[in-house]
Parts: structure tokens; sequence; C-alpha cells
């Protein structure tokens, strides 16, 4: 199993486009369904593009979707940080939509850690860039588990 972030788009609407998200540190993986607006999406891939280029200690907030069971679907949040001379290392929360489960509402959630280069980061948001523009339904962020493997 290979370490990466994986953004597919489901469908699209005026207003909105579904993603699924999958997410794999090479021996674990979460997968969840998030929705944005095209403005958001937009954003993101204007934020990251400008992001890349922070390889001396940038730090960015990658956000889909939102926590807690008052919204809908569910909510990713990969926070990404430049270290040790241009290393990007990616933290991974993530949440699935909230089901009921007994008397209990609940979602499943996790906590990936990942590592990657500026490289990959390109790659990743030109592939982004291209989804949001409508000229792709995928972009993937390859990446390595943090104890390098």
């Amino acid at each position: 199993m290979d370490a990466k972030i994986s953004v597919d788009k489901l469908w699209i609407d005026d207003d909105m486009v579904e993603l699924h998200i999958v997410v794999s540190d090479g021996t674990s993986t979460f997968s969840n369904k998030v929705y944005a607006g095209h403005r958001k999406l937009k954003d993101v891939v204007a934020g990251l593009d400008q992001f890349r280029h922070q390889v001396h200690g940038g730090i960015y907030d990658l956000r889909f979707g939102q926590f807690g069971p008052e919204y809908a679907s569910g909510a990713f949040h990969a926070r990404l940080h430049f270290q040790d001379g241009g290393r990007l290392y990616i933290t991974v929360v993530a949440q699935s939509e909230y089901i009921d489960f007994g008397k209990k509402h609940v979602a499943r959630e996790s906590t990936l850690y990942l590592t990657t280069e500026p490289a990959q980061l390109d790659d990743f948001v030109r592939a982004l860039r291209a989804v949001s523009d409508g000229h792709s339904d995928n972009a993937t962020l390859d990446a390595s588990p943090p104890w390098g493997g």
C-alpha cells in the first residue's frame, strides 16, 4: 500500500463539488467524502500554489468540510509543514459523516502522518488545479510514511 492523499471528484453541480478523499500512510487507510464550494476549491489551489514556495518553515492548513454533527457529510484537515530543509510533514485529521449508532450519534475519525518532497507537492497542486478547472477528476499527492517505509 502506497502512502498518499488522493482526491477524486464524485459529482458537481452549480454550487458544490463532492470529493472522495483517501489518505494512506502505507499501513493504515481512511476514506471519506466531503463537500466543497467551487470558490473553496479554487482558494485551496491558490493557497497551495503560494505555500509550495515556502520550503523554509511554511505552514498551510488544507481544509474541506466541517467537523461535528451539525454539518453535512465529512471533514478533512491536512496540516502541511515544511521542515528539515524542505521536507514536507503532513498531519491529516479526517472525519466521516455522522450516523446513528444505537443511542449515540457518531462519526469515524482518523489521524494519519505522512511526509513528502516539494516536487510531489508541485505535482499535486497542478493536478488539483485541473480538478478545480474541470479538466480532471483526480489529484494525488504521493508521500512516504514518516517512519521511512
